[in-house]
């Protein structure tokens, strides 16, 4: 645990989330008492990533399921961005619960990030990077909402100026992360509002079956070029094995979508609303995991593959130091 002092109004840090360039942390507001999330990112040559980040959560506030921005800031070589702070992530939960949601819980996940994702997208934003580590639960009275975090590659996929979706293009590089990407994202288009559905898709199809297709049951890491020839040799049925079918019909619509098709967020909410209807005994609407003993005891989620820059606050950081 370290201790420090940011804007003279944060504590006491326990490490949550490490990124690329950036570490979470939770912190301890001294002002008004209560525990917050401090994002710290060093500050090098090219833009703040998180000074983005902070700009784009500034434009989507209000929003349920946005997490809410208390504070961005320069303190001594980082940016340093002030968040509500949150509770666990959809990955620890899964690997708290033996790797296995239920399908109430997963219909229940899929339509509040359905609903959360067409409010992205009515503010011109695709999120770029959909994965269960990216999606956290909320704290107190929001536990049983579903927050989506990290919007470090959101891009804009319409242009404001002239009125005109963004070009097709491709040429890019794999953004976000290959085990939930959409097979554009592999091949390097640019990325729209379908990609981040089919992110969803697989993610929900993952909470379902405990694995996906294209990955190893021992969490083998694998290149993007495996995986992606992995995923567009599995078939519709392979990657929906022994799961409802009405996520076939999910699956099937989300790759069908065009680039820059307008999404149907309501027919596909309306599938999921369907099927819940179907089940032979009453499924609770809530999203609940108060039933999991012990989920904290998996480690800080780490979004990428690279070791992050910032492992702890830096000494001359430290204003307020204790044993």
């Amino acid at each position: 645990m370290y201790y420090v002092v940011i804007y003279c109004s944060y504590a006491d840090l326990d490490l949550l989330i490490i990124y690329h360039l950036a570490v979470v942390y939770s912190a301890w507001n001294i002002i008004n008492d209560d525990r917050v999330a401090l994002k710290l990112e060093t500050i090098v040559d090219h833009p703040s990533s998180i000074e983005r980040e902070y700009h784009i959560l500034k434009q989507l506030e209000g929003g349920i399921g946005i997490p809410r921005t208390l504070w961005f800031g320069r303190e001594s070589v980082y940016h340093a961005m002030v968040l509500e702070l949150l509770g666990l992530s959809l990955h620890q939960l899964f690997l708290a619960n033996n790797r296995k949601f239920s399908l109430p819980h997963v219909m229940n996940i899929g339509d509040q990030l359905l609903s959360h994702l067409e409010y992205i997208h009515s503010h011109n934003y695709v999120h770029g990077d959909i994965k269960p580590q990216n999606i956290l639960m909320g704290l107190g009275n929001l536990r049983h909402t579903a927050f989506i975090i990290d919007f470090g590659i959101t891009k804009t996929y319409w242009n404001t100026k002239t009125g005109d979706h963004v070009p097709f293009r491709h040429g890019r590089s794999l953004s976000g992360t290959p085990a939930f990407a959409s097979i554009n994202n592999h091949l390097g288009v640019e990325p729209g509002r379908c990609d981040d559905l089919e992110s969803l898709t697989y993610m929900l199809i993952y909470f379902l079956r405990g694995s996906l297709p294209w990955l190893t049951s021992d969490d083998e890491k694998l290149s993007g070029s495996t995986i992606l020839e992995r995923k567009a040799c599995a078939t519709i049925v392979d990657i929906c094995q022994d799961i409802p079918v009405e996520f076939v019909t999910i699956l099937i619509y989300t790759r069908s979508l065009t680039f820059a098709e307008d999404p149907d967020y309501d027919h596909l909410c309306s599938i999921l609303h369907d099927l819940h209807a179907s089940l032979p005994a009453p499924a609770t609407s809530m999203l609940d995991f108060s039933q999991l003993r012990n989920p904290a005891i998996h480690p800080p989620d780490k979004c990428c593959v690279a070791k992050a820059i910032l492992p702890c606050p830096p000494k001359e950081m430290c204003r307020l130091t204790r044993v």
